[in-house]
């Protein structure tokens, strides 16, 4: 297997866990956890879990590299998962999920700003088609209502978003010198650390001893499956491809959504989501096609 298919293969993998979150993570937040306290749970989990993994993997990280990773977990794990939690907590699921497609424009600009990657026309059409198809399954026949009353919250989601975008852009280029665990084990430690203040009182008020077998299933599946798993296949795809293919995959959270809801019997499969899923394969197509060498 080369190492273009593996990067992708790890992409989905993730995109597989985070859609199934959106079904699993309701079982806990906000009866039995609070936004702000997962956050700070999640946290202790991904440094437990990435820094036992660290002991396997014998590689120091250069000081100077240490201010860089601190920015990293600043955008990538403080910024974006707070503004996440809070802002889905004042605003609907199905504004957040709008806002949130604009994370791949939002990496394409920055990356090429940043690191100076290249805004192809493959690449632009490729995000746009994946768009049009992520825009249909979210809003055809979902209620969509950006108001007032959702203002702070549609707010919140959108600098999540753009956080996440810097955060792809900053850490691509420590990928190349580092392994994946190495990266996050320090990313997540000083998540960790600027988290805690926010998190520390509603993390407090969890009361264990309340939760059913469903719940403990579910919150193990938040800390374990999206806080190391996903993480961590992420970053390892970064490390063969550019920060604006791996933020393209996001499209796909919506079909596999849908896909595991109509497992569950929640949801049922009609043209809309057929559509929607070729239109979005062929987004992540073509921004995922290298360019040819003239």
């Amino acid at each position: 297997m080369n190492k273009q298919t593996f990067a992708h293969l790890a992409l989905i993998g993730a995109q597989l866990l985070y859609g199934a979150n959106y079904t699993i993570a309701k079982e806990v937040m906000p009866e039995y956890i609070q936004p702000f306290g997962f956050v700070l749970l999640r946290c202790l989990g991904a440094v437990t879990l990435f820094w036992l993994t660290g002991l396997f993997v014998k590689e120091k990280v250069d000081i100077k590299d240490l201010p860089k990773l601190a920015l990293c977990a600043f955008f990538g794990i403080v910024v974006n998962q707070l503004m996440f939690f809070k802002g889905l907590s004042l605003t609907h699921p199905i504004n957040a999920s709008v806002i949130m497609i604009s994370t791949p424009i939002l990496v394409l600009i920055m990356a090429a700003f940043i690191i100076k990657e290249r805004i192809t026309k493959t690449k632009a059409l490729g995000i746009g088609i994946g768009m049009v198809g992520t825009v249909i399954i979210l809003v055809l026949g979902k209620k969509l209502s950006f108001s007032s009353d959702t203002f702070i919250g549609d707010l919140m989601v959108l600098i999540n978003a753009s956080s996440y975008g810097v955060y792809l852009v900053l850490v691509s280029p420590i990928m190349r010198k580092y392994s994946p665990v190495t990266v996050i084990k320090w990313v997540f430690l000083f998540g960790l650390i600027m988290v805690f203040p926010f998190g520390y009182s509603e993390f407090s008020q969890i009361e264990w001893s309340t939760f059913p077998p469903h719940v403990i299933w579910a919150t193990i599946f938040v800390v374990v499956g999206l806080s190391y798993f996903a993480y961590l296949f992420n970053m390892t795809a970064l490390k063969y491809v550019s920060p604006s293919v791996v933020s393209t995959y996001i499209y796909l959270q919506p079909i596999i959504a849908s896909a595991f809801a109509i497992s569950l019997g929640k949801d049922q499969l009609d043209w809309i989501k057929v559509v929607s899923a070729i239109l979005i394969c062929i987004g992540v197509y073509l921004v995922s096609k290298k360019p040819k060498i003239a």
